[in-house]
């Protein structure tokens, strides 16, 4: 994406939708480049009139004029500058909207193989870098932009053999800015970088704070958090030296200017050339116009910044989702929720070259429970996240009741669908809430019943604020169980006929675990249930139960049909027994 596909699409989507604001800051900028421009071309009356031939009506009115000059530019600067701090915010508030909800409807598999830590980089300092180029870059090139034109109108009025040594300083800036304005792009790029590292440090601090007290291993985290700040700190002193690096080299190239202008000067005023009046006011042009050719110096880092920062985003924004809505399509229509998977192939981009699922063809019944097992990677969760196409096949295809589950409307499909999994996912939120996320219209009574069938109401009871109680980040309040049946009472509240159960029940103690299974049970009554389980004890009594291994289903039967024909599955149920 080339620097002018950046700014037409900026342009486009965000800034044109503020262009009555944009051109009321422009028509303020050309009053302050007019009264910036007059308090110069005032000056020759001034000296000519008032400290020359004593004027003494001008005396009062050049004054005047002076004062009026700087109101205008004071007063106009200052709604230009609000102007664009407003439209800069909205741009900003627009561009990160823009961007949760190309999070929230990306593909899964996309928001995985990054880490959250740079995606929040990429909206909270990317997003910065761009509302700075819009609220301020943009603004300087109108300002000074018409200062500086201004000022060399004025400047040519008194001498043009003066202005023309002067306007040298302009390609100088202009080469001087091209080359910092490239050296920004690359410090800005590392500096996000280093931001997105902090960032994903800080949510793995945070995730893992137990895990650290109980390794002990606070001295190496203390250590590696100053590697991480020390940085992004190295990274964001680079930006701010090469933003000031033109600085130095303003000055020197304007100190030699005036001092080339004083001795050539002196020679046209001793020529009779030049009058005193017209030098002064041809200087204090050229001194003010010193400050707009540098601040221009300025605004081209600060827009290869925005720029760089900007075509880091914009394919965040674009991000295709390979999992269509199919919003036109025909809702999926349920009879008895029988699923079938057809030659199904699957495997991660992120490591293409490895099939996780090798032509998947099997069938689970509807109304019955169906279990799946086998090792750690073989396969399992990949396959049960495939039903409400959180992942899509490669090649295959699976249908619902003779339904392509791909061609029918998601959102029906989803609705019809519920999973409950070892990870359990809660809210920062209320208890009711985290409940009520499963179907938010639901009245009082459907959660309390929800709370009820999931066996959550003797726990809830005992909390503070009961319903209301505030549950903490990914229910850190609540014990590994609550969180577990807060799970389980949305997928009652739900109401779908689709269960998923993913390990549902590992890492519980056996008083718990009681408690969960009565509640899964009364969950699954009737419905399509698929689970996963490494204790097979929780599903001795499946219909059916499919071997899983290395992405292929091996074996399938009863639980006594396979320990006499299945291997696999024997040395799991061995396994078992011996631990326990």
């Amino acid at each position: 994406m080339t620097k002018i596909d950046i700014f037409k699409r900026l342009y486009k989507d965000y800034t044109s939708k503020f262009l009555s604001k944009i051109i009321l800051a422009a028509l303020l900028s050309v009053l302050v480049a007019a009264s910036t421009s007059a308090t110069a071309w005032l000056l020759d009356p001034a000296i000519d009139k008032i400290f020359i031939n004593k004027d003494q009506t001008l005396i009062i009115l050049i004054p005047i004029g002076i004062i009026l000059a700087f109101s205008t530019k004071g007063i106009s600067l200052y709604f230009a500058k609000l102007i664009m701090i407003n439209v800069g915010e909205e741009v900003k508030k627009i561009i990160q909207t823009d961007m949760l909800k190309s999070f929230i409807k990306a593909d899964t598999e996309i928001i995985e193989n990054k880490h959250s830590g740079n995606y929040i980089s990429n909206l909270n300092f990317d997003v910065q870098q761009i509302t700075r180029m819009l609220s301020e870059a943009f603004l300087s090139m109108f300002k000074d932009g018409l200062s500086l034109i201004g000022l060399l109108i004025v400047m040519f009025y008194q001498n043009w053999k003066l202005s023309l040594i002067a306007i040298i300083m302009i390609p100088l800036a202009t080469v001087t800015a091209k080359v910092l304005g490239k050296r920004m792009i690359k410090v800005s790029t590392q500096a996000q970088e280093k931001s997105g590292d902090l960032n994903r440090y800080l949510i793995d601090l945070f995730k893992n704070h137990k895990i650290i007290k109980i390794f002990q291993r606070e001295s190496f985290e203390k250590l590696r958090s100053e590697k991480f700040v020390d940085n992004l700190k190295e990274k964001s002193a680079k930006i701010a030296t090469v933003y000031i690096r033109s600085g130095p080299v303003m000055e020197v190239l304007t100190g030699i200017m005036i001092a080339i202008l004083i001795f050539y000067s002196g020679k046209l005023i001793i020529n009779e050339e030049l009058g005193i009046n017209n030098f002064f006011s041809f200087l204090a042009a050229m001194m003010l116009a010193y400050q707009p050719v540098k601040t221009l110096t300025k605004v081209n880092v600060a827009i290869n910044q925005g720029l760089a920062a900007a075509k880091r985003i914009l394919p965040i924004i674009d991000l295709n989702t390979e999992i269509k809505f199919n919003k036109d399509s025909e809702n999926l229509s349920l009879t008895e929720a029988n699923i079938k998977f057809k030659n199904v192939n699957f495997s991660y981009k992120s490591n293409f070259e490895n099939k996780v699922l090798k032509n998947i063809s099997t069938e689970f019944n509807g109304g019955k429970m169906t279990a799946l097992v086998g090792h750690s990677g073989s396969g399992k969760s990949t396959l049960l996240n495939m039903i409400p196409r959180i992942y899509s096949p490669n090649e295959g295809s699976i249908e619902i009741d003779n339904q392509d589950i791909s061609k029918v409307n998601l959102n029906s499909l989803r609705k019809e669908i519920s999973i409950v999994d070892q990870n359990t996912t809660l809210f920062d939120d209320t208890v009711i809430n985290n409940i009520k996320y499963a179907k938010p219209e639901a009245s009082l009574e459907e959660v309390y019943e929800a709370a009820d069938n999931a066996m959550c109401k003797e726990f809830i009871e005992n909390l503070e604020n009961k319903y209301q109680t505030m549950i903490g980040e990914n229910g850190v309040k609540l014990s590994g169980g609550e969180k577990q049946r807060l799970s389980i009472a949305r997928a009652f509240l739900k109401k779908s006929k689709i269960i998923l159960l993913d390990e549902a029940t590992s890492s519980l103690d056996s008083e718990t675990e009681e408690k969960i299974q009565t509640a899964l049970k009364k969950l699954t009554l009737n419905k399509t249930t698929i689970v996963i389980a490494h204790r097979l004890s929780t599903i001795l009594n499946s219909d059916k139960i499919y071997v899983v291994d290395q992405g292929k289903i091996i074996d399938s039967g009863s639980h006594q049909d396979l320990l006499s024909t299945s291997s696999v599955y024997k040395n799991f149920y061995e396994r078992q027994i011996k631990q326990n």
